[in-house]
């Protein structure tokens, strides 16, 4: 009998445990809250609750998934490992470069799989773009304009927003770590990124302790310029990537899940698809991590700490205003 734990209770653990019980039906389904606080209420396709680590541990359980708030990552993952139990991790990986660290320390030790829930990277048309980079199609790509919004208390609209991961900074919340999503697929469509300059802000309207707004100026090894904004304000949600190269430019509307290509002849609708399933985006990588043979849109966890150091190396540099 296939056993698989998840850790955490929230919005993303509960899509993980119908996921798991959708690829693999007989399989048994291990749950525990981040705390280890054994919750009064029924847990939705979970068939055991235990309260520690070690529970999971002596259940035998064939993977693990990491979905407990960010900063919680390391301490619910190393002793996984450390048992030999492969481990998919929720995004970001980490909310420190050290513990990103001792969790690739730990993984090369006991060489067990291990990999971090960017998800975003399956999405079909990101897909396409990634190939249609590749081709050589767009030319050279010469600046890319990243922007994602949505007004944080629509996100959850059952819970105080406030109390929410991504709004408490002991928890991992603010733009910067909960919208990591596109600072990745940037690294995975233009390649490493460094930081020249950005602005960090907390406008006030939100009444939360973290930034709700940041503004990337960043460029990449191969000299294209990226641009990154990020927001928990927009009250119509936008997520967009507008790529310009030297033979026309490219507009990715991750909403839509579409791509339209202009150039000199024009304007023409390369991709749409907006009614694909975005749930496969998850699926398509739950089965990546139970794959040894992994692709491309998989992350690994030292792709997912360069995404932790360029946000470490934000913070650091650049800091909060107002």
């Amino acid at each position: 009998m296939m056993r698989v734990a998840v850790i955490g209770l929230g919005n993303i653990a509960k899509r993980h445990r119908r996921n798991i019980k959708k690829m693999f039906p007989e399989a048994e389904v291990i749950a525990m809250s981040a705390s280890g606080r054994l919750p009064g209420e029924m847990i939705c396709n979970a068939d055991y609750i235990v309260s520690d680590i070690q529970n999971i541990i002596d259940y035998t359980v064939e993977m693990a998934i990491i979905a407990s708030p960010a900063p919680f990552h390391s301490l619910h993952a190393i002793p996984l490992i450390e048992a030999g139990i492969p481990v998919l991790i929720e995004k970001p990986v980490t909310t420190s470069v050290e513990d990103a660290k001792l969790i690739i320390k730990a993984k090369s030790k006991y060489q067990v799989n291990a990999g971090v829930g960017y998800c975003l990277k399956y999405l079909s048309s990101a897909l396409f773009v990634k190939k249609f980079i590749e081709s050589g199609r767009a030319g050279r790509v010469i600046n890319a304009n990243i922007e994602i919004g949505q007004y944080l208390p629509d996100w959850r609209p059952n819970c105080d927003y406030k109390k929410s991961v991504s709004a408490v900074h002991s928890l991992g919340g603010g733009v910067l770590f909960e919208l990591s999503h596109d600072i990745d697929y940037a690294q995975w469509l233009f390649g490493r990124l460094e930081i020249e300059h950005a602005l960090i802000r907390n406008t006030g309207g939100l009444g939360i302790d973290v930034e709700d707004v940041a503004d990337i100026l960043a460029t990449s090894q191969s000299g294209c310029v990226v641009s990154l904004h990020l927001d928990f304000l927009q009250r119509q949600a936008s997520r967009k990537c507008k790529i310009i190269s030297n033979r026309g430019a490219l507009v990715w509307d991750l909403i839509k899940n579409q791509v339209v290509w202009s150039d000199e002849t024009g304007e023409s609708v390369l991709f749409s698809d907006e009614l694909w399933d975005r749930n496969k985006m998850y699926l398509n990588m739950l089965s990546d991590f139970n794959n040894k043979n992994k692709s491309d849109s998989f992350s690994s966890i030292e792709s997912a700490l360069s995404v932790v150091e360029l946000i470490t190396d934000i913070k650091t540099k650049f800091g909060i205003g107002s």
